[in-house]
């Protein structure tokens, strides 16, 4: 008789090697203690395994279960429902394009559509070094910058498809990336440490957080009743006059807007048929 495989992991999943075992319990145990219920622990544990190897592993599952008492099965309930925790190898630079509403209307399908090109990969897959993993995510909340991309959930405001193509080519050279706004870059597992809890400690690294800017603080000062500026964004079948605080090009004259998804649909959003996304259901998949 036929042995079927039904491609599911090895149960139970191997355990960490001693040293990284014992190294990771003393860091459960400083964000254990922060709670008052050891089970109230779980989102940060995750994102402490998840700074050890990249994504979250039946082995990193298995390690919080038995520091909090948990089942597997509650762990993995937690682990798949979050989309921050990866359950596949990815990069060290996690690249999100926001393709929800108000980005797409500014050009996010288009950057999205251009870095799939430009990298050779497709949503959720990471470029062949390693270093660059692509994903089309919901809202940011940084509406009022839009179009926007983040690299390891920081920002990167107002951006085209040549400046995002610019930024993953930077990043993959190693050259320095500076965001929009916030703290400086740092790898992935990196920035997961740094979710679970623990200080960053890069030298300016924390006093370097931005703060709101001008397009954030508009509807502040609507709401004192003070003067709006000029509209930037000419009306549908229209085009504003350059001095409405577009930029120019040489010529004097203003630009082409950003495309609009509602004028050209691009077939990159997960709604897309034709382009499926969902939950990975098992480890590797």
């Amino acid at each position: 008789m036929t042995e079927v495989s039904l491609g599911m992991p090895q149960l139970p999943a191997p355990d960490y090697p001693a040293e990284v075992r014992a190294r990771l319990e003393a860091d459960a145990k400083e964000i254990i203690a922060r709670y008052p219920g050891s089970r109230s622990a779980l989102l940060p544990m995750l994102h402490l395994v998840q700074s050890e190897e990249g994504h979250v592993t039946p082995t990193g599952m298995r390690f919080c279960a038995e520091m909090l008492g948990l089942t597997t099965a509650e762990v993995n309930a937690v682990a798949t429902f979050y989309t921050m925790y990866r359950r596949k190898p990815s990069g060290d630079y996690q690249v999100g394009v926001c393709t929800n509403t108000l980005c797409a209307v500014m050009g996010g399908d288009a950057i999205f559509e251009a870095l799939q090109e430009h990298l050779g990969v497709g949503n959720q897959e990471t470029t062949g070094d390693g270093k660059v993993t692509l994903e089309h995510i919901e809202c940011n909340a940084a509406c009022d910058y839009a179009p926007v991309v983040m690299v390891n959930w920081e920002f990167f405001d107002n951006q085209t498809p040549e400046s995002a193509k610019r930024l993953v080519d930077d990043l993959r050279a190693g050259r320095e990336v500076r965001p929009t706004r916030g703290a400086p870059l740092c790898t992935f597992k990196e920035t997961a440490r740094i979710l679970a809890g623990f200080p960053d400690e890069r030298p300016g690294a924390v006093e370097a957080s931005g703060s709101a800017g001008p397009a954030s603080l508009a509807g502040l000062r609507l709401a004192k009743g003070e003067t709006p500026g000029p509209k930037v964004v000419p009306p549908r079948g229209g085009e504003a006059p350059a001095s409405a605080g577009r930029p120019t090009t040489p010529t004097g004259e203003a630009p082409d807007p950003h495309p609009s998804s509602h004028d050209a649909p691009r077939k990159t959003a997960a709604s897309d048929p034709d382009n499926p996304t969902g939950p990975v259901t098992k480890e590797g998949e």
